[in-house]
């Protein structure tokens, strides 16, 4: 089923290998060895010097994964934006290859070249045998197409309920839907967050999905701070976060101290302003900005409860982040009813329920503190990086196996 020939190679004129791609290149079927992550967001992650960059919670994903595989003995690449560095750059043992800045090319023009072209050059330098990409968008087909052509495996994992509902994507081209719609139809293997977004997927586009759990990074012992901000907002200022609700939130309760932290987002510019400067007339609200990834982490080790406020989610990293550093969360969103079910926080029904809860989970530190521990052995069990990588790997085991006409064996 998969091409065995050898795709076009980088010149390595402009890059120094990392040890693992040299010891792969010496293995025999080594390709079905390297794994590509596919994320032109992830560079400020890979990277922390570059921290002051937009910063998504499907980077970190997918920076996590990269390095959890690296250490299950995958050569790992990335692919992500121009962002000044050099091509093929090597970080903790990872290559990370490049493909257009954000002001490339001429508009209209640009979609072709350098976008669609610099992603498929760079496709071929990583030269992986297995492609992983996430979040609905145009990239999927693009990825998809690729593997197709070259007999890779193409693995796209769902970020967002909306990806599996057709016409409620965050997409705003029609063009770029259905090109998404393509690379979504040829996934060797669809990772769906929980068993809702496996429901949402079957009934929309009849397609299967496996349910696999996102990863987080365990705290360090420096992180373990004095709980000094009672609560925690963190998600970037989009409209469907409704980050609003939090200046409301500050109104309801003048004796709660608030933390936001969120950045900017293209084409949400007004909202920032918006948020920015209410939060300077509220003295118990600190709006931060955008922090690097290591210092957000800092942040929710300081808090006492973590909210989020936004009507539909996938599953995001701050719960997970939360969780494994002993923080309930309190909810209107709750994936796959865990935040209910295992007792990780509150799910209240609007606004009002909010604040009540954030009331009454901030009176009874000892019921706070019980529910953090909950929280953190619950996140501790079923979220490490390794686990779920370990889930990856006899999926797609088994796939090479079905496909070689051979019996998997578990």
């Amino acid at each position: 089923m998969f091409n065995s020939n050898t795709s076009k190679e980088a010149d390595e004129s402009i890059w120094v290998p990392c040890l693992s791609q040299i010891q792969s290149k010496m293995m025999p079927h080594a390709r079905n060895k390297k794994i590509c992550f596919v994320g032109l967001d992830n560079y400020p992650i890979i990277n922390p010097d570059r921290s002051e960059l937009y910063i998504g919670g499907e980077s970190v994903q997918q920076t996590l994964l990269a390095r959890a595989f690296r250490d299950a003995g995958f050569t790992v690449s990335m692919i992500v934006k121009d962002f000044g560095q050099e091509q093929g750059e090597c970080i903790d043992n990872i290559n990370v290859w490049k493909t257009f800045a954000q002001e490339d090319g001429l508009p209209v023009l640009r979609y072709f070249h350098p976008r669609i072209s610099s992603i498929w050059k760079a496709l071929h330098l990583a030269d992986a045998g297995i492609y992983y990409q996430s979040c609905a968008g145009m990239l999927t087909g693009i990825v998809a197409a690729f593997c197709q052509r070259y007999g890779r495996r193409f693995v796209f994992r769902v970020a967002h309920d909306t990806d599996c509902i057709p016409g409620e994507q965050l997409i705003h081209i029609w063009r770029d839907r259905k090109i998404y719609e393509f690379g979504l139809r040829r996934a060797d293997l669809i990772a769906s967050q929980g068993a809702h977004q496996v429901t949402l997927l079957k009934k929309h586009y009849g397609l299967s999905s496996v349910s696999i759990n996102m990863a987080v990074e365990a705290p360090s012992t420096e992180q373990q701070r004095n709980r000094d901000i009672d609560v925690l907002w963190i998600n970037n200022i989009r409209d469907f976060k409704k980050p609003e609700l939090v200046l409301e939130l500050a109104e309801y309760l003048p004796e709660v101290n608030f933390t936001m932290i969120g950045g900017k987002v293209l084409g949400h510019e007004e909202l920032f302003s918006h948020i920015t400067e209410e939060a300077e007339s509220r003295s118990n609200l600190n709006f931060l900005g955008a922090l690097p990834y290591h210092e957000v982490n800092e942040y929710i080790s300081r808090a006492k409860v973590f909210i989020n406020t936004s009507d539909t989610e996938g599953f995001p990293n701050s719960f997970l982040q939360s969780w494994i550093r002993c923080v309930p969360v309190i909810s209107f969103f709750d994936p796959d009813g865990l935040i209910k079910s295992e007792n990780l926080g509150i799910v209240p029904s609007d606004l009002k329920g909010m604040g009540e809860s954030i009331r009454q989970i901030l009176a009874n530190e000892t019921n706070r503190l019980a529910i953090g521990e909950l929280a953190a052995k619950y996140t501790k069990l079923n979220y490490g990086a390794g686990a779920v990588t370990e889930k990856y790997v006899a999926l797609l085991d088994g796939k090479r196996s079905r496909d070689k006409g051979t019996t998997h064996v578990d």
